[in-house]
């Protein structure tokens, strides 16, 4: 079964993601646990696959959409660590690198995660820290 995770997104500046995501280039990413890196041992280009559950703003700290959606996103060309979220995705729900996400990862490179059994990741993003002191808007 899967892994259930909440990541602080990263991205560039909410300008140069708007120019980013108009060509289609990565703008915004997670990085995946330590732990489902270094068990399926996470490589550039690998595909994670799973459910965008929640989104959080981190100007507020408070949920700001349930989108329950699949999603099969890729890791970034130059490393397994990153997992890149695509252009559609942040334009239909206007994140940015001042958002975070909860998610089920439930398989990687075509392999379940954690079978049998779903696992809350050791880095999940506590809730008195998804208040940010400095954040700035999505910019469409």
């Amino acid at each position: 079964m899967p892994e259930k995770c909440r990541v602080g997104i990263c991205g560039f500046d909410p300008m140069l993601v708007k120019g980013y995501t108009a060509l289609n280039m990565r703008a915004i990413w997670w990085h995946i646990s330590d732990e489902l890196y270094a068990e399926f041992k996470m490589k550039p280009g690998m595909k994670v696959k799973g459910k965008l559950l929640k989104l959080y703003s981190g100007k507020t700290g408070k949920e700001s959409s349930a989108p329950n959606e699949a999603f099969e996103w890729e890791t970034a060309k130059e490393t397994g660590l990153v997992v890149l979220i695509p252009a559609d995705v942040v334009k239909k729900h206007k994140l940015t690198g001042f958002d975070f996400a909860e998610l089920l990862i439930e398989k990687i490179d075509g392999k379940d995660v954690y079978p049998g059994k779903e696992v809350k990741s050791k880095k999940w993003w506590p809730d008195e820290k998804m208040k940010l002191d400095y954040t700035l808007d999505y910019i469409g």
